[in-house]
């Protein structure tokens, strides 16, 4: 008899222990193509186009993913799902890009992107314009304090398979787009402190220009302060 009621005390706890829920999917890491380099194609896809292999370490709990690869000069984005850890896309010859990869999984919603890489897709070029820089913060949307002297810092980096970045231009206003320029830092300098309000809400953007006359655009960030 008491080994009975082991058994059914045994039971009632399996029984009534609760699961544990599902866990959503990790970020991806990026491979290849490196970040801010030229790729290698593995074959032409006709005179304007070729072939590019993307790769990636995977995701914890991640069951698919999405590619999804942007070309810089015309926003044109496409978008590819798949359950390896590589896939290929044909892209436009001579033009930067950037890529990321998005983890899923069926049991949630909730879903993740792993970094962005800018990267450049080789064609008869002589020369490259410089890549968007990178914003370093605040991050696009973020909700920020000011230092004790009513200011925030912009931070960025900017980079070019030529090595030849001459300076940046910075916009920063409250309207959008921003008009403003209000500095233009030499290569080596990529932060800049701004006078800002509370309860207000910036918008900026930088300009990279390089020797051979070049330049990319972030496109308009914005952030607000607290």
């Amino acid at each position: 008899m008491r080994v009975l009621t082991i058994l059914l005390l045994g039971v009632l706890f399996v029984g009534c222990k609760k699961k544990d829920p599902p866990k959503p999917p990790g970020k991806a890491a990026l491979v290849a193509p490196a970040k801010n380099s030229e790729c290698s194609p593995i074959q032409s896809s006709g005179s304007n186009s070729s072939v590019v292999l993307f790769s990636w370490q995977a995701g914890t709990n991640a069951e698919i993913y999405e590619l999804r690869v942007t070309n810089l000069n015309t926003g044109t984005v496409q978008t590819k799902s798949t359950k390896s850890l590589s896939d290929t896309l044909p892209l436009e010859k001579g033009a930067p890009f950037s890529w990321l990869v998005i983890s899923k999984n069926s049991s949630v919603a909730e879903t993740v992107s792993s970094d962005s890489w800018f990267f450049f897709n080789p064609g008869s070029e002589t020369t490259y314009a410089p890549f968007p820089a990178e914003i370093q913060e605040p991050a696009m949307g973020a909700r920020v304090f000011m230092d004790i002297n009513n200011q925030v810092t912009l931070g960025w980096t900017g980079s070019d398979l030529d090595n030849d970045i001459v300076g940046y231009e910075l916009y920063f206003s409250l309207e959008t787009p921003p008009t403003t320029l209000l500095a233009s830092p030499a290569p080596g300098t990529t932060t800049q402190k701004v006078d800002v309000s509370a309860n207000m809400v910036y918008y900026w953007r930088v300009v990279t220009k390089d020797a051979e006359g070049n330049s990319s655009d972030t496109g308009i960030l914005d952030f607000k302060v607290l």
